[in-house]
């Protein structure tokens, strides 16, 4: 397959190698929760264990349901009180509610708005606070609390340990933090010279012009200090792992570790924080940890930056085909239309959803992700999919090409929180058991 600019259709070339396919000829079109009831901890409870698949997926059936009813709930007394439609509204299936900031208070995304902690929150953040209490974490049981969302207070310690990047013996942890922050700023003092080097600086240039494009619409990502630490940290990845290098992309994967991160120092909101008040010991912290963590995570799906891409060929192709299983109907109005999944999915998997979400969900995701065994490799095919199905209204009633690309590339998400995202995944987490003991929908 090869994508053609200007919203052309693609074609398909027979017997001719196939062009890869770079993030470039998408970005031009570029635009930038778990809280439904008591079920959802009884599912994801379910997550690190072998159960038997009906009692999953009556579940996961009752969290949707649950979901579902809530919504027919709001928009009875919607139609009982007129209102204007605006077209966003015309757009989304949900109800209307309060504008949640991009970044800010990521515990607190839940509908209602409100920030005070419920009970079951407080409950909730105890037990994390019991499980990390211990001389030696037990990370099955993080893992087991962690997919159904991790406390914002506890999140900067989770994240860390479930990467991989700290230890669960709590002796270790301050000899490993401050060899590991060491190595990284060694990294930096034996290489970032090199980076106007001839053999470098073609790298080095498109990581400065990829960094102002991070989250434009975030005050935070466009201080000169944080664009310059993400220089560095995407600068010495690339040079560290020459078999892929910079791919673009990979800027977006720094953010939510950086957020989370910054969160351990401050208490107040993100999005317009000046991390120059920070002490500058607090913000080598945080530079190091999240190079470390996005690293973790990219040694997971580097084959999706390698030469060509081939990672997100072979995942795009497994979407396609996994949608062509759970909903022909959405399947067979994409080929009627002559849409490939390539043109709208490469993304969906270059950028894990980052593009089509904003970041408060993407912080709620990656708590599954790391607590789900391969959530990034394997777990984000199937959230891929439910993600796509979600929107089968809205697809089926575009009736031509350049309307379905607009749409698949401008998917009205952004007052999404908690709760679409707990039924984001608990779809995704049917499909898994739905197709688990069928590995050819998903080769590897």
């Amino acid at each position: 397959y090869f994508i053609i600019k200007g919203g052309s259709k693609a074609q398909m070339t027979p017997g001719k190698p196939k062009k890869a396919t770079t993030f470039q000829e998408f970005e031009s079109i570029t635009s930038d929760a778990w809280d439904v009831g008591d079920d959802d901890d009884e599912l994801l409870a379910m997550a690190a264990r072998n159960l038997n698949i009906e009692v999953v997926m009556e579940t996961a059936n009752k969290v949707i349901e649950n979901h579902s009813k809530l919504q027919e709930r709001q928009q009875k007394q919607e139609r009982r009180v007129p209102s204007e439609k605006s077209s966003l509204q015309r757009q989304r299936s949900l109800p209307q509610r309060p504008v949640i900031p991009l970044v800010a208070r990521m515990a607190d995304q839940n509908t209602s708005g409100t920030p005070a902690m419920t009970e079951r929150e407080a409950s909730r953040l105890d037990k994390f606070r019991q499980v990390l209490a211990g001389p030696n974490t037990d990370l099955e049981e993080l893992r087991k609390l962690s997919w159904s969302g991790i406390p914002r207070q506890v999140r900067p310690i989770t994240w860390k340990l479930l990467s991989g990047y700290l230890p669960a013996n709590v002796e270790r942890r301050a000899s490993t933090l401050q060899r590991k922050r060491q190595e990284y700023f060694g990294f930096i003092e034996q290489y970032y010279d090199s980076r106007n080097d001839e053999h470098h600086q073609d790298t080095y240039r498109q990581i400065h012009i990829d960094i102002p494009r991070t989250n434009p619409l975030i005050p935070l990502f466009q201080q000169p200090s944080v664009q310059e630490i993400f220089e560095r940290i995407l600068f010495i990845w690339a040079i560290r792992h020459p078999a892929s290098g910079y791919v673009q992309g990979i800027n977006d994967l720094v953010t939510p570790f950086f957020v989370v991160f910054v969160f351990e120092y401050i208490e107040e909101e993100v999005e317009n924080f000046d991390v120059s008040s920070l002490q500058e010991d607090a913000l080598r912290n945080i530079e190091a940890d999240s190079f470390w963590c996005m690293s973790k995570l990219l040694d997971g799906i580097q084959d999706n930056y390698t030469f060509a891409q081939p990672g997100i060929q072979r995942k795009v192709q497994a979407l396609e085909e996994l949608v062509s299983r759970i909903d022909e109907s959405v399947h067979r109005h994409m080929q009627k239309y002559e849409v490939e999944y390539l043109q709208f999915a490469f993304r969906w998997m270059n950028n894990l959803l980052m593009r089509e979400l904003p970041l408060r969900c993407t912080i709620r995701l990656w708590d599954t992700y790391q607590a789900e065994p391969e959530g990034f490799s394997h777990f984000h095919l199937y959230v891929c999919a439910a993600f796509l199905v979600r929107w089968r209204k809205e697809i089926l009633e575009e009736k031509d090409f350049q309307g379905l690309m607009i749409l698949l590339q401008n998917l009205p998400t952004m007052h999404w929180g908690n709760e679409e995202i707990s039924v984001l995944l608990a779809e995704a987490y049917r499909l898994k058991f739905a197709f688990a003991d069928a590995p050819n929908h998903y080769k590897r």
